[in-house]
């Protein structure tokens, strides 16, 4: 069994309104929602799909995504 982890989601506001949310190491998982508190809700159940159909398919979470944070020049 995999070991939990946390990933991260980014939200971005749509301009008709709501929230498009996307999982950047989750290739496919996107989805949104009226509001942030909505976006989220569906978020973590988007997650929650996606992390079982990988598991039925016996493929791994790992993705090798790497992250760094790079200064932005003034």
């Amino acid at each position: 069994m995999e070991p939990a982890r946390d990933v991260e989601f980014v939200f971005e506001p749509e301009p008709e309104g709501g929230y498009h949310a996307y999982a950047p190491e989750l290739p496919g998982l996107h989805t949104q929602g009226e509001d942030l508190e909505e976006a989220t809700a569906n978020a973590e159940e988007a997650l929650a799909l996606y992390v079982e159909g990988m598991r039925e398919e016996g493929r791994s979470l790992e993705m090798g995504v790497v992250r760094r944070r790079l200064p932005l020049s003034a």
